[in-house]
């Protein structure tokens, strides 16, 4: 059996390095380029990566979209076989991509879902009448999580050095290790004071006891004093959006980001400064809240208009 181990770990290192992609990104790459080595393998053992051809590549699209796979899925591993080949056909190592003459499917754009300004108050609301360090912690976390449209990844990878309390702004690396830098309003600078000023000391004690780990900087810690996990917090953001009455089907890991866009749009402001906000290389990436905006506009439209 070939070796494809060295090309496959060299385009991930390639994406990382060169590219700037997210560590995130790479573990789907090579989940997909390893499942594509498989199948290859399984049905040509003596073949290479480097001698795939259209037809193998369309035998394995075939074997996933049998399997079931969304659309969505199976469109991202046949722009990860794009990619890999791109890189291979740049290095020298093939003289045509094998993906050349195949198409991405379609897909329709989904509209984002999001909270109403009601059901986010409730949300934030959830964890406040509680006192003990851990409710503390969470009210600060989304407080924090709405105020600046954070994707879960940075809003637990924050290290304490990354927030400015006095100028009330945060620092986070976004897709790409792109810096930037994110205002945070008062309910959010009131609730992480709280926590700084409390809450985070007895979890680092707490920590202790449980010969955690070293706590390091990280912002939000975890019962062990650890960084908080995203699984963590998505455990934590359905048990209190339960709390809250809100539609089990409406929370997905971007809820609040896709909420802060919406609402900050719907308030007036400059798409550009949302596209900033959120870390967008891309304004139609945030070009799709105005969607859900101009959407809620025709909804209301017809509702109240005599003759809409």
């Amino acid at each position: 059996m070939p070796d494809n181990t060295a090309l496959v770990d060299a385009f991930l290192d390639h994406i990382i390095v060169e590219k700037g992609l997210a560590a995130n990104t790479r573990l789907s790459y090579r989940r997909d380029l390893e499942r594509f080595n498989r199948h290859i393998v399984a049905l040509k053992p003596s073949q290479a990566i480097t001698d795939v051809t259209p037809d193998d590549i369309r035998a394995w699209l075939k074997t996933l979209h049998t399997s079931g796979l969304s659309v969505r899925s199976y469109t991202r591993a046949l722009i990860t076989l794009r990619g890999f080949y791109r890189f291979m056909l740049k290095r020298g190592h093939i003289k045509v991509s094998p993906c050349a003459l195949i198409d991405i499917p379609r897909m329709d754009k989904r509209l984002p879902e999001f909270l109403s300004i009601a059901e986010v108050d409730r949300l934030l609301a959830a964890p406040a009448a509680d006192n003990r360090p851990l409710a503390i912690r969470d009210k600060a976390m989304l407080e924090t999580l709405y105020a600046t449209g954070l994707r879960v990844s940075e809003l637990v990878g924050l290290r304490l050095n990354d927030l400015n309390m006095q100028a009330g702004y945060l620092t986070t690396v976004g897709k790409g290790s792109k810096e930037r830098i994110v205002p945070l309003g008062e309910s959010a600078l009131v609730a992480l004071k709280r926590y700084l000023d409390s809450a985070r000391g007895l979890l680092t004690i707490t920590g202790a006891k449980r010969r955690s780990s070293r706590t390091g900087d990280y912002l939000f810690l975890s019962t062990r004093a650890s960084a908080m996990t995203r699984q963590n917090f998505w455990n934590i953001i359905k048990r209190y959006a339960l709390m809250s009455g809100i539609d089990r089907a409406k929370i997905k890991p971007h809820i609040m980001r896709h909420s802060f866009a919406t609402h900050m749009l719907e308030g007036g402001a400059d798409l550009r400064m949302v596209q900033a906000m959120l870390g967008h290389a891309d304004i139609s990436s945030t070009q799709i809240y105005t969607h859900v905006t101009n959407e809620r506009l025709k909804k209301l439209h017809k509702k109240s208009h005599p003759r809409g």
